[in-house]
C-alpha cells in the first residue's frame, strides 16, 4: 500500500517525539495529501526526522493514529498481530475467572491500535472500528484473532455513522451465532447480551469496579436512585446488595430490559421501581413531594437530548449536581460519573466543588475510580483514561 508522508507542524513536534499517539488536523501542514481513509501515513518534521507510521481514519478525535514509532516499521498483518497477541496476553488471568465473563481485550490507543476496540462475552468477540480508517484493516485484523484466540463466534459494529450510530444492522462476522440474549456475567450478577442489536449490547464494561464497590458497600437498607439507567445494570447492583431501587430512564426500552435483567438475577422487579421519564420532570415531581434518596447515581451520557431538555456534561454537570444535592438524603450519597473525554479528573472534582457551594453544603469524597485494568491507557494519551467517578458523601 503506498505511504503519504505528513509533515508536522513546529509547535507539535515535541508531542508526536514523546510518542502521542493522535493525528488531528491541526497539527499537520500538507492535511490535503490524505485522500482516503486507510491511507498508510508517515509523520515527519520539516527536516525529515520520522515521527511515527499509522493510518489516516476520520472520527471523532482526530483525522487517524499513529501505530508505531519504529522507522522500519510496517502497518501490515505481523504490526496487528503482534498488538494483539500483547493484548490479549495483558488480559490473561481475566480469562480464568468464574464470577466474571465480560471484559475488555482490546481498548484503542492503550492497546497501540487506536480506533478499534475488542470486547469479549463468554466466547465471543466484539469487535468495535471507530472509522472507515482502522475498518480498511479488517480482513487482517480478523484474521490476526482468529489465529490467536478459540471463539464461539465473532461480532463487529462500525461505528463511523456521522452520528456515531452503527452503520450495519447485522453485527455478525463468523462462528456460531450468538444466543439472544447471550447471558454473561460480571462478580457474579447476570447481563442479558445482545450481540446483534444497534449500538448498545446491554452493558457498559468500564463500570465494572464502581458496580462492585455500590453493592458490596453501600446499598444495605437503603433506597437508591439511578438515573439515566438504561438496561438497570447499576440498579441490579444495588438490589443485590440489599437496596430497593428506582432506575429512572427516557427510552421505553430501558423498561423491558431492566425487568429482564432483574429476573435473570431472580430479584423480584415489583419491589423497585422502573420509571420511564425525562429526568428533570422527575426531579421536579419528587421535589415537589419532598421523596429523599440514600444514594443517588448519576451516570449521563456526555451529550442528551429530550423533547424539552438538552444536557451537556462539560456544561451542565455542575448544576445536575446541585438538583440531586436537593433529592439527596444528609449523609447520603451521590455517585457521580461521567465518559467525558473534553475535561479531566481536577476540572470534574471542580463541578463537584462548585455544586457543593452553591448548595451551601459540606461533602467528602470516599472512592475515586477511572478505568478498570482490562480498560488499558496509555500516559502518552491522558484522554484516553475518560472515566471519572466519585463516590460523595454529603454532610
Amino acid at each position: 500500500m503506498n505511504e503519504t508522508t505528513l509533515i508536522v507542524k513546529k509547535e507539535f513536534i515535541n508531542k508526536y517525539k514523546n510518542g502521542y499517539p493522535l493525528i488531528f488536523k491541526e497539527a499537520i501542514e500538507n492535511i490535503k495529501d490524505l485522500k482516503k481513509e486507510g491511507q498508510i501515513v508517515k509523520i515527519i518534521d520539516k527536516k525529515n526526522t520520522f515521527l511515527g507510521r499509522g493510518y489516516y481514519g476520520n472520527q471523532n478525535k482526530g483525522c487517524g493514529w499513529v501505530l508505531s514509532s519504529s522507522k522500519k516499521s510496517s502497518i501490515d498483518y505481523k504490526l496487528f498481530y503482534d498488538k494483539l497477541r500483547n493484548a490479549l496476553y495483558k488480559r490473561k488471568r481475566f480469562y480464568y475467572s468464574k464470577d466474571t465473563t465480560a471484559f475488555r481485550v482490546v481498548n484503542g490507543e492503550g492497546d497501540g491500535i487506536g480506533g478499534l476496540t475488542v470486547d469479549y462475552f463468554d466466547g465471543y468477540y466484539l469487535i468495535t472500528w471507530y472509522s472507515k480508517g482502522i475498518y480498511a484493516f479488517k480482513d487482517i485484523i480478523i484474521k490476526a484473532i482468529k489465529s490467536l484466540v478459540p471463539f464461539d463466534g465473532i461480532y463487529e459494529k462500525k461505528r463511523f455513522d456521522e452520528n456515531g450510530m452503527v452503520i450495519d444492522q447485522d453485527s455478525y462476522v463468523c462462528g456460531r451465532k450468538a444466543p439472544e440474549p447471550l447471558i454473561v456475567k460480571e462478580n457474579g450478577v447476570n447481563f442479558a447480551i445482545y450481540l446483534n442489536d444497534g449500538a448498545m449490547v446491554g452493558v457498559f464494561l468500564d463500570q465494572k469496579e464502581v458496580r462492585k464497590s455500590i453493592r458490596d458497600k453501600y446499598s444495605k437498607n437503603k433506597t437508591v436512585l439511578n438515573t439515566f439507567s438504561y438496561t438497570g445494570a447499576f440498579s441490579m447492583f444495588a438490589a443485590k446488595g440489599g437496596a430497593i431501587t428506582t432506575s429512572l430512564d427516557l427510552a421505553k426500552r430501558s423498561l423491558d430490559k431492566t425487568i429482564e435483567n432483574f429476573n435473570i438475577n431472580n430479584i423480584d422487579y415489583k419491589k423497585h421501581n422502573i420509571i420511564v421519564e425525562d429526568l428533570f420532570v422527575y426531579f421536579k415531581q419528587i421535589k415537589k413531594n419532598n421523596i429523599k434518596f440514600d444514594m443517588v447515581i448519576l451516570d449521563p451520557p456526555s451529550f442528551a437530548t429530550s423533547k424539552d431538555n438538552s444536557f451537556s456534561a462539560a456544561r451542565d454537570y455542575k448544576d445536575l449536581v446541585k438538583s440531586t444535592i436537593e433529592i439527596t438524603e444528609d449523609e447520603g450519597m451521590i455517585i457521580a460519573s461521567t465518559n467525558c473525554s473534553t475535561f479531566n479528573m481536577i476540572k470534574f472534582k471542580k463541578f463537584i466543588d462548585k455544586a457543593f457551594e452553591e448548595s451551601n453544603k459540606k461533602y467528602q469524597i470516599i472512592e475515586e475510580h477511572q478505568l478498570p485494568k482490562d480498560f488499558a491507557v496509555t500516559d502518552k494519551f491522558p484522554e484516553g483514561n475518560y472515566l471519572k467517578v466519585l463516590f460523595i458523601r454529603i454532610y
